[in-house]
């Protein structure tokens, strides 16, 4: 059973960061790649950041282009997000998902990733 566990959310100011942490149990630890997918409040899902298991190809979404940062640690097992220069609509929860699409694209649904952790909440408040 793949089982992904996300932390790092928190309540900053705009311009401020976060990094959140996605630990992927061992027993799971593989050759695909990890994604960050978010979900504002009543919008749908959108596919943040998908990472190579290898950490040499990552892809993002057009409008966290150049502030988000992802990366691998595979010793420890850990998918890393970073967070700079944080604005009002990054408020959402920030999934780690597993096994999605093969093409990158903006939205998504649940049904696309077949493992999910239980998300952590950013919110971006002045």
């Amino acid at each position: 059973e793949v089982q992904l566990a996300e932390s790092g959310g928190g309540m900053v100011q705009p311009g401020g960061s976060l990094r959140l942490s996605c630990v992927e149990s061992e027993s799971t630890f593989g050759s695909s790649g990890l994604s960050w997918v978010r979900q504002a409040p009543g919008k749908g899902l959108e596919w943040v950041s998908y990472t190579s298991r290898d950490g040499r190809s990552t892809l993002y979404l057009d409008s966290v282009k150049g502030r988000f940062s992802a990366f691998v640690d595979n010793a420890q097992n850990t998918l890393y997000l970073q967070l700079n220069n944080l604005e009002i609509e990054d408020t959402a929860m920030y999934y780690c998902a597993k096994n999605g699409p093969g093409a990158f694209r903006p939205l998504v649904s649940r049904a696309d990733f077949r493992y999910w952790g239980q998300g952590t909440q950013v919110t971006v408040s002045s």
